[in-house]
């Protein structure tokens, strides 16, 4: 295909996307020409487009290395390829007002029209998702999910060199503020210019509704206050989450816990995560009904999941929104020093908060309370209710919202790592990391290898140590003095 083609049918998709209208097509086609380095264009009459956004993408940028415009793996390329989709992104308000005439029809139809525009301009990175590793595992708590994490771009030297020289500015001040949407980008600061939000009014707030870049599971959307703050758990919290499944039914949401060690990656911008998936732990059943008696007709349980879980639902949202606030409440303040739970330090520091996740049962509004203690011990310095020492050459970081739900997303150094793990299981020549060995000589005890069912047998034994990480996270353990101190909690409320 000759670049003028190219062209012609990239422009086609930027006035398809709505952005533009037929009489933008030579001026567009002109700012495509001169930012790739071309000077002069063959007239080419507009046809049906066979390639995708992605597709036309890569051509126009070999075209602007060709002419060296841009260099290949250099900084300025994640900036040039996001002014480049830049045209096949509507601007802010008319995505909004597409946003919201899909929404008069369905909420589902909303979502729809928003993902596919954020697939198809390259804000989600779905070439890079594709590279991870996922596989399913079968454990007592049924089929948890095992993702090796091999999206994000590694960084070269020269990246991080020009990162460390890169001013240092505050603006934004992170990447879930709004002043993202539109940014150029920087050395050590990503590319958002095809960046869209949608805006969503909770209780008067004004909140923002995107898709994440690099998404762990269907869906992956981030919804963030306008304003810069922490992150807290409060009533305010469970109150959002119910208007969010509100807004958008086909939904579910939760928020990462607000402290340290018990806490997602970013606690200093409020935000809360959502989605189009069933997790492990939604399968969950309640293995045991308890009353509150303030709320005659809410179910109330305890699932049956490695970490501590009750599960709330009501027809009634505010219901539901009053008895997760008293929990919290109670938890806060909770202590019982025989299984090691304690709410405060001497000093008066808080350990206690809740992750919660909401979503729809048909009529039943639904959440999910995991309680969480981010106190630490000389026999565990990383968190009492972190994964311990024995499973950290697995997974060492924190149990964020997306691993309580049964999703593991493990860090990219074990793709090569348990290959090696494989070899050293068939007795190949291997680089075994020595945090792996005593692992892999208690599976030499268990199994025997052959080549056909390594792979498998390895990826068995993440998932079993995976629940095992989620039962160390979890603070009333699932052992008859575990259980019995849960009830204790739980005749408190």
């Amino acid at each position: 295909m000759s670049i003028s083609q190219t062209i012609t049918d990239f422009v086609t998709l930027a006035i398809q996307a709505g952005g533009w209208m037929e009489l933008d097509r030579l001026y567009l086609q002109n700012r495509v020409l001169a930012m790739i380095g071309e000077e002069s264009l063959e007239t080419i009459s507009p046809t049906v487009v066979e390639k995708t956004s992605l597709e036309l993408l890569d051509e126009l940028v070999d075209q602007a290395i060709k002419n060296e415009i841009i260099q290949q793996g250099s900084v300025g390329l994640e900036i040039f390829e996001a002014q480049l989709m830049d045209f096949l992104t509507p601007p802010p308000s008319v995505v909004n007002a597409l946003f919201a005439q899909h929404y008069e029809k369905d909420p589902m139809d909303a979502t729809n029209y928003f993902y596919k525009l954020s697939k198809e301009n390259d804000y989600i990175k779905t070439r890079a998702i594709a590279k991870n590793i996922v596989f399913p595992a079968e454990t007592e708590y049924g089929q948890l999910e095992i993702t090796i994490n091999l999206s994000r771009p590694e960084k070269d030297p020269k990246e991080i060199a020009a990162a460390r020289q890169a001013s240092q500015l505050n603006y934004p001040k992170c990447l879930l503020c709004m002043e993202n949407e539109g940014y150029k980008g920087r050395a050590n600061y990503p590319a958002r210019t095809n960046h869209r939000i949608i805006r969503m009014n909770l209780d008067g707030e004004s909140w923002g509704f995107q898709y994440s870049p690099y998404a762990y599971y269907n869906e992956h959307s981030i919804i963030l206050s306008e304003e810069h703050r922490p992150m807290v758990i409060s009533k305010d919290t469970f109150r959002r989450l119910t208007r969010i499944i509100e807004v958008l039914p086909h939904y579910f949401v939760g928020s990462n816990a607000d402290l340290p060690i018990v806490g997602g990656s970013i606690l200093t911008h409020d935000h809360y995560q959502a989605g189009r998936h069933v997790f492990p732990m939604e399968k969950a059943e309640i293995e045991q009904y308890f009353e509150l008696n303030d709320f005659p007709l809410m179910n109330a349980g305890v699932v049956k999941w490695p970490m501590s879980v009750i599960r709330l639902q009501s027809p009634n949202s505010e219901d539901l929104v009053e008895a997760a606030t008293l929990i919290l409440e109670k938890w806060r303040n909770y202590s019982d020093e025989e299984v090691s739970i304690r709410a405060f330090s001497e000093d008066g520091t808080s350990h206690h908060t809740i992750t919660p996740i909401a979503r729809r049962k048909g009529h039943l509004f639904e959440m999910d309370l995991v309680l969480r203690d981010n106190n630490v011990s000389d026999e565990h310095p990383d968190g009492i209710f972190h994964p311990h020492k024995e499973v950290q050459h697995i997974k060492k970081e924190n149990i964020g919202l997306i691993e309580v739900m049964g999703l593991a997303v493990l860090p990219p150094r074990l793709n090569d790592e348990l290959q090696e793990v494989e070899k050293y299981l068939l007795n190949k020549e291997n680089h075994i990391a020595d945090y792996h060995k005593y692992w892999a000589n208690q599976m030499k005890e268990v199994y025997s290898f052959n080549e056909s069912n390594t792979k498998e047998i390895v990826q068995k034994e993440v998932g079993k140590i995976f629940a095992r990480v989620l039962a160390d996270a979890g603070v009333y353990k699932r052992t008859s003095e575990g259980q019995a101190a849960f009830k204790r909690f739980i005749d408190s409320l």
